[in-house]
């Protein structure tokens, strides 16, 4: 952590923050959290693999399993506001336990599901449950940490995803491998109690660990929360008063059917992986959750490199355009690359990496093309467009696996629309309008 400290905010209403006191916050909250959003990614994509020995035991056939993976996002999308303004009311502990809890047992409960329709009411369910999570841990941050440590922690959390991606398929192939049977339950059983059975366990551990404010905070010295509170309250409040001005502006709505593309080729990578690397004839499960890891692995290398080359640039749109069409051009390619396994797995991978590299590049150009007043609104307006790839595009994904045996024609969809999200972005979205396409912040 000790880069995200290089820099602090100094004001002429308050003394500059030490580094010791944003470290004591840092080591505090972070790991916690960063462990939280890491079993959090996990909860959710577990389904693609337990998809590979239940559909069977169930019945469930690929597009009731996409409706299944999509269905998850309407629910999340329809309780997320109702979550953050809750949070508001009583506060991040009760907020963050209550969400861990329910998202573990309702994890857990998937494991006794018996038919097509009970996984997928399970899986709207756990879209409920995990309803405001991400968004209610950045509203957390706004409690303790500056703006000038509030982005790079995002970004922390963006990438603690993909180790969440790098985990998630070996520990899956483990578990399916030698667990089966264990208590008289089946392999894809044991996968949904272990993984979520450690959320509850930690959600507990939270209710006790976390502090919702700053004064609260009994392992802060008075002096250490005078400082942080002194730092928060002296930086520049924004209003809403010009937000009906953004609801009129086109390039939202622009930015959000980019985000909209970029989501439906990284959550087809999320929830489709597993079932392709089966198709390339592998049916050892260590081994499919092994090269499952590789293009998350991928992803976390990319990530740091464009977002390096990104800032040092100070350019968002070739890097993000570019990105979008090798994954694009990636998936494009697999269907002719059939019976190679090995060309198989580097496109994949390759394009995989691109799609879910594509998200973060993308969040640096909604806060250079908002202005401040609006942002807020702006930007949640934004992702609920993007969230809705989660429920539309893994239906269409599993429709088209059901009607044609193949993955090879929904990963083609998936080129296109990147590809019309890369054009959108170009075209759409003037470089000039970008604020910070110029001055490094």
């Amino acid at each position: 952590m000790s880069d995200t400290l290089e820099q602090y905010p100094t004001t002429a209403t308050a003394p500059p923050l030490v580094k010791s006191v944003y470290a004591k916050v840092l080591w505090r909250l972070m790991p916690f959290l960063l462990l939280a959003f890491i079993v959090n990614a996990i909860d959710r994509v577990n389904l693609s693999f337990a998809k590979l020995r239940m559909a069977e035991d169930i019945l469930l056939s690929d597009a009731a399993y996409g409706i299944g993976a999509g269905i998850f996002y309407l629910g999340y999308i329809l309780f997320e506001v109702p979550s953050n303004l809750y949070m508001q009311r009583v506060g991040a502990r009760v907020t963050l336990t209550r969400i861990m809890v329910l998202w573990g047992l309702v994890t857990v409960a998937t494991a006794f599901v018996t038919s097509a329709n009970q996984l997928i009411a399970a899986r709207f369910v756990l879209g409920i449950a995990e309803a405001g999570f991400f968004p209610g841990v950045i509203l957390y941050m706004t409690y303790w940490l500056p703006a000038s440590l509030r982005g790079r922690v995002t970004a922390g959390f963006l990438m603690s995803a993909m180790v969440a991606g790098i985990i998630c398929g070996p520990l899956s192939g483990v578990i399916m491998t030698h667990l089966d049977g264990w208590l008289g339950f089946k392999d894809w059983q044991m996968l949904f109690i272990l993984t979520g059975a450690p959320t509850i366990l930690l959600g507990v551990f939270g209710w006790f660990w976390l502090t919702d404010r700053p004064e609260q905070a009994t392992w802060l010295s008075d002096d250490e929360k005078r400082q942080i509170t002194q730092a928060l309250a002296s930086e520049p409040h924004t209003t809403h008063s010009h937000f009906g001005g953004v609801l009129r502006d086109p390039r939202l709505y622009i930015a959000g059917l980019v985000y909209f593309c970029i989501y439906s080729g990284s959550n087809t990578v999320t929830y489709w992986i597993p079932t392709l690397i089966r198709g390339f004839g592998l049916e050892d499960l260590k081994q499919i959750g092994v090269l499952a890891a590789l293009p998350f692995l991928v992803a976390l290398c990319a990530m740091y490199l464009l977002g390096r080359s990104s800032d040092r640039h100070m350019e968002r749109r070739w890097h993000l355009g570019l990105t979008m069409l090798v994954g694009a051009g990636s998936f494009a390619l697999l269907g002719l690359v059939q019976g190679n396994v090995v060309l198989s797995i580097f496109l994949m991978s390759l394009g995989a990496a691109a799609a879910l590299s594509a998200i973060p590049l993308f969040w640096t150009i909604p806060p250079a093309l908002l202005s401040s007043a609006g942002a807020a609104g702006g930007i949640a307006i934004i992702s609920s467009l993007g969230n809705l790839a989660g429920v539309l595009s893994q239906a269409a994904v599993g429709a088209i696996k059901s009607a044609t045996g193949s993955l090879y024609l929904a990963f083609d969809v998936m080129a296109a629309v990147m590809v019309l999200g890369a054009l959108l972005l170009l075209i759409g979205i003037p470089a000039h309008r970008l604020r910070d396409s110029r001055t490094p912040r």
